[in-house]
C-alpha cells in the first residue's frame, strides 16, 4: 500500500484488490445484505484511491481497509436513520465448515440474533484480526472487544447447546 500511495500505480492497486477484495466483501456480507455489501466495497475502494495519501504504515493494510468499509457502512445506516440496535443482519458465512444441516441453520440463526457490536467483533475475529486490530477497526478499547467476543460466544453457545447435545447423544 505504501508503494501505491506514493506512486498511484494502478497495477499495485489491482494487486491490493486481488489480495483483499474478497475478504472485504465477505466481511461486509456479515454485516449487511448483498447489494449494500457490494456498494460499500465499491465505495471503500474509491476511498482507498481518494485517500491513499492518508495511509500510514502503522499496521495491517487490511485493518485500515476494513476500518474504511466499516465507517462507510455505519454512515450508510445512519443515513437510513437506523440505530446500531437495528443493524441486525446476516452473518451466515462465518459458520465453521464442519457444521452441517440443522446445526448450520441454527448457527446462522443464532448469529443473526447477536447484537450488531457482538456479531461485528465475532466476525472480525473469524477474519483472523487480532484483538488490537478489532479494537482499532471498531474504535473501541481492547477490553470492550474482549467483552463483546465473550458475550457473542456465550450467546452462540447457549443458543446452540440443545442441538449440540442432541448430536453428541
Amino acid at each position: 500500500m505504501l508503494r501505491y500511495a506514493s506512486s498511484g500505480d494502478t497495477i499495485l492497486l489491482s494487486k491490493l484488490y486481488d489480495v483483499c477484495g474478497n475478504d472485504l466483501y465477505h466481511f461486509m456480507l456479515t454485516l449487511s445484505e448483498p447489494t449494500l455489501a457490494k456498494d460499500i466495497c465499491q465505495m471503500t475502494w474509491l476511498k482507498v484511491i481518494e485517500k491513499k495519501h492518508l495511509y500510514r504504515d502503522s499496521g495491517l493494510f487490511k485493518a485500515w481497509l476494513f476500518t474504511l468499509a466499516r465507517n462507510l457502512l455505519i454512515d450508510e445506516y445512519r443515513k437510513q436513520k437506523n440505530t446500531s440496535d437495528d443493524l441486525d443482519t446476516l452473518c451466515a458465512e462465518q459458520a465453521p465448515q464442519a457444521l452441517e444441516g440443522e446445526l448450520l441453520q441454527r448457527f446462522n440463526g443464532a448469529l443473526q440474533q447477536l447484537p450488531f457490536a457482538q456479531r461485528e467483533a465475532f466476525c472480525l475475529q473469524q477474519e483472523d484480526f487480532s484483538l488490537e486490530d478489532i479494537a482499532s477497526i471498531t474504535h473501541t478499547n481492547i477490553e470492550t472487544v474482549k467483552s463483546r467476543l465473550r458475550y457473542a460466544k456465550d450467546n452462540l453457545r447457549e443458543q446452540l447447546k440443545p442441538i449440540i447435545e442432541d448430536n453428541h447423544a
